[in-house]
């Protein structure tokens, strides 16, 4: 006696993978919480350091120290002094393009070109004509607003482009290698006297969220389909903040002016390579170039 059993359909072995599944989005979520977390980490550095007594009198003490140091204490910041940010900067892009143009890819190099513009035009209408530094009782040092950074947000920028428009398979490392330098930067216009801590957190802070904000919306019209876990999520959401309030902490506990100044320079060195290595996950597999057919990482 035959029994009949309902047929179960089955799917070639052949058939493409995205006819299995729906492409799930989970890169895009993580780049989404990424940019969120660096601007609201942003945010937090200003109202924390910038708009309250006590984050101003921390910071200030570090400028007016760093004002009456001897020359000579500080001289492996001095490069910083003779570097002609405009000519170097303005460099930077052309390379960008031209490495581009190398490659072959100029829709990538226009996507990178426009994510190391953007956060440089945020950080100056920012700082010019949105931001503003109250006088909340700290006197001795510049009132003028200089929150975030001009020279940190632009070396961040460089370094996020290139990590952009070089094949993807270099980008960790490239953002790994590149991070000292931006440490450096950081640490060397705190030395200067030219920026607090704050300004130089704030600046990494807003480069990475532009930045993370375009990959998301370059990953959103590319999905490519994988997995990633959702602690990664939570990390890049929480750990921006994260840097800001220990920063914070830190400078703030110091107890003596001399102590404080060295933990500016530390920290200002430390957060920026937090921010940058920060950034290095969501964006490692992200396919910036708007001629690829699929999302799938660069191989060339």
């Amino acid at each position: 006696m035959a029994v009949l059993t309902p047929e179960t359909p089955t799917v070639p072995s052949s058939a493409p993978r995205h006819a299995l599944a729906p492409p799930r989005r989970s890169r895009t979520a993580v780049l989404v919480a990424a940019a969120i977390g660096f601007a609201g980490a942003f945010v937090v550095a200003y109202l924390l350091f910038v708009r309250t007594e006590a984050g101003q009198r921390a910071e200030d003490g570090v400028v007016r120290f760093a004002q009456n140091l001897p020359r000579s204490t500080v001289d492996w910041a001095r490069p910083l002094a003779g570097i002609d940010g405009v000519e170097v900067f303005g460099a930077a892009g052309i390379v960008i393009v031209a490495l581009a143009v190398l490659r072959k890819r100029f829709a990538l190099g226009v996507t990178a070109l426009v994510l190391y513009l953007l956060p440089l035009a945020a950080a100056q209408l920012l700082k010019i004509y949105l931001l503003d530094r109250p006088d909340v009782g700290s006197a001795g040092a510049p009132h003028h607003n200089s929150f975030p950074s001009g020279h940190v947000s632009a070396a961040t920028a460089v370094l996020l482009a290139l990590a952009v428009v070089l094949p993807a398979r270099f980008r960790t490392w490239v953002l790994a290698v590149g991070a000292p330098g931006v440490a450096w930067v950081a640490a060397a216009t705190v030395a200067l006297s030219w920026h607090r801590l704050s300004d130089t957190v704030g600046a990494c802070l807003l480069v990475a969220a532009v930045v993370s904000a375009g990959a998301a919306v370059v990953s959103a019209r590319r999905p490519d389909g994988s997995r990633i876990p959702p602690v990664l999520t939570a990390i890049a959401l929480l750990a921006p903040v994260a840097v800001v309030l220990g920063g914070y902490a830190v400078l703030a506990s110091a107890t003596s002016v001399p102590a404080r100044f060295v933990a500016a320079l530390v920290l200002a060195a430390l957060s920026a390579v937090a921010v940058v290595l920060l950034a290095a996950g969501p964006l490692r597999r992200v396919n910036f170039d708007p001629s690829g057919a699929r999302n799938r990482l660069e191989g060339s």
